[in-house]
C-alpha cells in the first residue's frame, strides 16, 4: 500500500519483499529518501510494538493548547453533560464565526484519534453557522478534557491472525 500527501509518502504492507521491490522502483524514478519506520505522519503519531499499532495525536493535541493560549488551563475528566442545555439563545453573547469555525475544525481532525470526543464534537458542531458564549464554554470543556490525556488513542492490536474487527456506538 502507497499513501502520498504532497511529497510525503508512507509505504506498508505485510511482505518486506514487495515493500524493498516498491521502493527500489521509486528511486529509480525519483529523488527518494527513507526516513525509516513511520513515527509521526499528519499529525498522528505512530508507534508498533509486538502488541500492534499505537496511533494517537498528542503532539496535535498539545501544540493547540499553545495556540490558543490556554497553557494554564485546569485538566477535567468528564467531557460534556449528557443532558446539556446547548441551543441558540438570543440573549447569549454571539462571537467571531471564524474564530469559533477554525477551533472546531482543528478539534474535527482530532476525532480520528479520539473516538471518545466525537459525540461532544457533534454537538457543538451543529452551532458553527451562530456561535455563542454558551457554546465557546463547551469547546472549552472539550479542550480541557483533551488536556487530561493527551496521549490517549487507538491500538489496533496484533492477534497474530488476521481478523476483521468493527465497533459501532448506535447512540
Amino acid at each position: 500500500m502507497l499513501i502520498v500527501y504532497v511529497d510525503d509518502i508512507v509505504i506498508t504492507g505485510d511482505g518486506i519483499f514487495g515493500i524493498a521491490g516498491l521502493k527500489s522502483f521509486l528511486a529509480i524514478k525519483f529523488e527518494i529518501k527513507d526516513i525509516g519506520n513511520l513515527r509521526y505522519f499528519l499529525g498522528i503519531e505512530v508507534a508498533s510494538s509486538m502488541r500492534g499499532i499505537y496511533i494517537s495525536q498528542r503532539k496535535y493535541v498539545l501544540d493547540l493548547r499553545q495556540e490558543v493560549g490556554r497553557l494554564d488551563c485546569k485538566p477535567i475528566e468528564t467531557l460534556i453533560d449528557p443532558n446539556h442545555k446547548l441551543g441558540v439563545y438570543e440573549k447569549d453573547v454571539l462571537l467571531d464565526k471564524g474564530v469559533y469555525q477554525r477551533l472546531i475544525g482543528c478539534l474535527l481532525y482530532l476525532c480520528l484519534t479520539r473516538l471518545d470526543i466525537s459525540y461532544a464534537m457533534g454537538v457543538v458542531s451543529q452551532y458553527m453557522h451562530k456561535p455563542r458564549s454558551s457554546h465557546m464554554q463547551a469547546v472549552n470543556r472539550i479542550l480541557a478534557y483533551l488536556y487530561e490525556c493527551p496521549g490517549k488513542g487507538i491500538l489496533y492490536s496484533n492477534y497474530g491472525r488476521q481478523k476483521v474487527e468493527a465497533y459501532s456506538d448506535v447512540d
